[in-house]
């Protein structure tokens, strides 16, 4: 073997491994992401950058994604490909390059150890591979956070400057990691490395933006996503959710709750991790001060969103997790490298012990898999990869079929990703995330909500006239099943049985002529 290979090769293994634990579940595709394929496949099929055909709305947060999957499948079957498949295959890359990038990045801090012990620990991580499985653009993100920051380190400004303005197109709260890093490069990094700001580092960053933000005003007739808006004023919360979801977040990284129990776990989470964090925090603001963003990113993000206070989607927990696992990590190689060197008058570890650190945490997250699921392909996979609303869903959409075939019209519903992806039909999306008449009838009263965060506004409904409707009852029991105009109007034609969200099963509707 070359000896310019050689040194490569432990790399590589680490890619295969995240790549082929990302292959071996197969699809467990999220409803988030048949919006995506929806508007790639729409573009392939001559439609416009659309989710309705012929009403332009932005109702994805990930054009990027969306143009990237609109590529991959341009030769893989254009509008007719395999979105799901192709989504997995990329992102299972993605993650692939991603641990690679954590052991480098860690590597560049002097804690190659620590880089090691993420990168294995990322390549298992569920809340890595759940997204990847799932068809979202988690891992596109992740890979371009992290890319951003390891090119930062290295001193390779014009990549880490595309790599943020591309992450800014893949999600908007990337801005919360690209924001410090410009904000270091503008004010401190010149002077404290010495190398000035570069035309091809500045058009690095803001081309990609440029293009879409011209595009988009033209297109859209605004750069912001409706999705965002709608979002904002969709769901009824506890002002304090946010917050303490992320608490819990910070406190298990490992999932260690599946071995200890969420109580035991939390409790111990809360005051050891910080203060691994806090370790590393004090060593390397003095040694590397440029990796001072990546530091802050993980509370910067945490924070924003408890102000915010949104419905936290699974996948909004990951993008600050590859950081805080990495420097979490650093902080235990600092602490057990000082102690065991104090007590044994500066001998290094022996290598059984750096061996079992490097793995514990890669097999701490590893108890979060199931070898069978009970629903969906029964192979490996994690137990948080959970879909069995989107199977749910997928089957209305096959009931409903025949129904559509015979009487073409609108579908309303709140969940409207693998209904639309799989019914082609008109949506009407009850929370405005594609609809943007349905915001005039938010925020809803609380009359409305009858134990999950949503429901569908009666009004919208009685003055749109769709169709078809499909909903969890949980959506509709305080309001639409209590209104004697719809009930009027609109006959239930099915019930799937379910008791998703605590739901009396899923209803579909029919209007009545």
């Amino acid at each position: 073997m070359s000896r310019h290979i050689r040194p490569l090769l432990p790399l590589l293994l680490l890619a295969l491994l995240a790549f082929g634990l990302r292959l071996l579940p197969g699809g467990r595709t999220i409803d988030d992401a048949y919006i995506t394929f929806r508007y790639s496949r729409n573009l392939l099929a001559g439609e416009g950058f659309v989710y309705n055909p012929g009403e332009r709305v932005q109702g994805t947060t990930t054009p990027l994604f969306a143009l990237l999957m609109a590529g991959l499948a341009a030769p893989l079957g254009g509008s007719d490909a395999n979105f799901p498949a192709i989504a997995l295959t990329f992102s299972a890359l993605a993650d692939a390059a991603t641990c690679v990038l954590l052991v480098l990045l860690a590597r560049k801090l002097g804690f190659a150890a620590a880089g090691w012990a993420a990168g294995l620990a990322w390549a298992v991580a569920p809340y890595s591979v759940t997204f990847a499985i799932g068809g979202m653009e988690t891992s596109l993100v992740v890979l371009l956070l992290v890319g951003a920051g390891a090119a930062y380190l290295y001193m390779n400004y014009p990549l880490a400057a595309l790599a943020a303005g591309l992450a800014l197109l893949a999600r908007p709260d990337t801005l919360l990691l690209v924001a410090p890093l410009a904000l270091d490069r503008l004010l401190f990094d010149v002077r404290r490395r010495g190398v000035r700001l570069s035309a091809q580092e500045v058009v690095a960053f803001l081309l990609p933006g440029a293009l879409w933000g011209a595009f988009a005003w033209v297109y859209f007739g605004t750069p912001i996503p409706q999705s965002v808006a709608a979002k904002s004023e969709a769901y009824l919360l506890n002002p304090a959710a946010a917050l303490i979801r992320f608490m819990q977040h910070y406190a298990t990284p490992f999932m260690e709750d599946a071995w200890l129990g969420p109580k035991v776990a939390i409790g111990m989470g809360l005051i050891l991790y910080p203060s691994l964090f806090g370790i590393v925090t004090m060593r390397l603001l003095k040694d590397q001060r440029a990796a001072w963003p990546l530091l802050a990113y993980p509370w910067l993000y945490a924070a924003i969103f408890a102000i915010a206070n949104p419905l936290i989607f699974r996948w909004y927990l990951t993008p600050p997790l590859p950081y805080y696992i990495l420097f979490v990590l650093v902080g235990a190689q600092v602490l057990v490298g000082d102690l065991w060197r104090a007590a044994r008058k500066g001998r290094p570890l022996p290598r059984p012990i750096v061996a079992a650190l490097l793995l514990l945490p890669a097999l701490l997250l590893a108890r979060s898999w199931t070898l069978a699921p009970d629903h969906g392909p029964t192979r490996p996979a994690p137990e948080m990869a959970w879909y069995k609303l989107e199977l749910l869903y997928t089957q209305a959409a096959a009931r409903l079929a025949p129904r559509l075939a015979a009487e073409p019209g609108t579908l309303a519903a709140g969940d409207v990703g693998a209904l639309g992806y799989f019914t082609g039909a008109p949506i009407l999306d009850t929370v405005g995330l594609m609809s943007p008449q349905a915001a005039a009838y938010y925020p809803l009263s609380p009359d409305l909500i009858a134990g999950f965060a949503i429901a569908i506004p009666p009004q919208l409904i009685l003055e749109e006239r769709p169709r078809y409707i499909i909903a969890l009852e949980i959506y509709v029991r305080n309001g639409l099943m209590k209104n004697e105009e719809f009930l009027a109007h609109y006959e239930l034609v099915e019930v799937l049985p379910t008791d998703i969200y605590g739901s009396d099963g899923m209803l579909i509707f029919e209007r009545r002529e």
